[in-house]
């Protein structure tokens, strides 16, 4: 299976470990908001967190662009305090995982 298609049916599901599966041991989540990462254990945490609260709704999920070494997706995101965002999210693969993830999101007012 395709690792966008894990990762839009864990998000249908809204099942966390199901995404967690497709991150790489080493992984790595760039936050360019804050100028920070996240780890493996940092993003299971914030992915189950999530999953759990319904008011995180993703719409218009749409794949860009995969293959062997990157996956490349779009989406807007509701989140709990109201704010909708565009986002891009850029992952790296690696060993049939995700090792690196970096964002870009817009808030849309």
């Amino acid at each position: 299976m395709a690792i966008y298609e894990l990762l839009m049916r864990s998000m249908e599901e809204r099942n966390a470990e199901h995404y967690i599966e497709a991150l790489h041991d080493d992984y790595e989540f760039v936050r360019h908001q804050s100028g920070t990462t996240m780890d493996k254990e940092q993003v299971s945490e914030m992915m189950r967190g999530m999953m759990a609260n319904s008011d995180v709704v993703i719409d218009e999920p749409r794949c860009i662009y995969e293959n062997d070494e990157i996956l490349v997706e779009h989406s807007m995101m509701d989140f709990p305090d109201g704010t909708r965002e565009a986002v891009m999210a850029v992952h790296t693969i690696k060993d049939g995982k995700i090792i690196r993830t970096e964002t870009g999101a817009t808030l849309i007012q």
